[in-house]
């Protein structure tokens, strides 16, 4: 018998790293994660991966997909698209501490980046993971297993519960602020059923389909920085997130830092699809 059980009831992509997310009931699952999750990113001149750490309103850039492209839209500026079939110069690019090569998506969505981002001494490029690239998650946390992923952090998915959500908006709204909703911490599958932040002492997500099994391990919890602390509708940032959190979850695991969901990689089921409404099984670590 599964340790505990429960339904699988939001889904987020990404499709560009550190703007807006776009909720979704279904998605093909791919051993890097959600189909089209962090498949593009935004960099410097230098090739430098850029997030909301440094400029807050990228969360202000929203993306859409179609069949055929990938759309940008932000306020006050025209909506501009890249094709799928968009052939690009291969640029080297850096995510953290991996450099790789990318696929650039020209000079159009690039002046666009440069009107709306606005930064001084910037210029910005879109980038598009490239078939030819690997990344993969870090082995002190994958074991001998090779975990790839595109632009995320460093894991193809993140897992939150539901209650974890909620428990933090009856300690916010007990302080006196405004509860906050899921897009602060950009989670991939959010789960209802199981207790607050059960997430951290689970291994497997089980998930049967008709195709076979989806084996999802949950590897790291996901310490957090200050992007939460960002509203995603106002791209101002408070700190009373983050300093209601640190109050209880800080994990000496993670060498007392503030965590909040947990980091999962693809064990089986590449090919599969994932819902919302799915049901699964899961197993506490041992």
């Amino acid at each position: 018998m599964p340790d505990c059980t429960g339904v699988i009831s939001q889904m987020f992509i990404y499709p560009i790293k550190s703007c807006a997310g776009i909720e979704i009931s279904e998605s093909p699952l791919l051993h890097t994660g959600l189909l089209h999750d962090r498949e593009w990113m935004i960099v410097d001149q230098e090739g430098q991966f850029l997030t909301q750490r440094q400029i807050p309103h990228m969360v202000w850039i929203t993306p859409r997909l179609t069949g055929e492209a990938l759309y940008l839209s932000a306020p006050d500026h025209q909506e501009v698209r890249v094709a799928f079939d968009h052939v690009g110069t291969s640029k080297q690019v850096t995510v953290w501490r991996d450099t790789l090569p990318g696929d650039d998506m020209g000079d159009e969505v690039a002046a666009w980046l440069d009107a709306f981002l606005a930064v001084p001494g910037k210029q910005f490029r879109l980038i598009r993971f490239s078939p030819q690239a690997s990344r993969l998650s870090a082995k002190e946390w994958t074991g001998d297993l090779h975990a790839p992923n595109m632009f995320s952090d460093g894991f193809a998915l993140l897992v939150v519960t539901q209650r974890a959500l909620e428990v933090l908006n009856e300690r916010l709204i007990a302080e006196g602020f405004e509860a906050v909703d899921m897009l602060r911490f950009r989670p991939n599958l959010v789960l209802e059923g199981l207790d607050a932040h059960i997430e951290d002492e689970l291994s497997h997500l089980l998930l049967h389909t008709a195709a076979g099994m989806i084996d999802l391990q949950l590897v790291k919890p996901c310490g957090r920085c200050p992007i939460p602390n960002i509203d995603p509708y106002t791209a101002t940032s408070t700190p009373e997130v983050m300093e209601t959190l640190s109050a209880y979850r800080r994990l000496d695991r993670m060498h007392d830092a503030i965590c909040f969901g947990m980091n999962a990689i693809v064990r089986s089921g590449a090919g599969q699809t994932l819902r919302v409404g799915q049901p699964f099984q899961a197993d506490f670590a041992v």
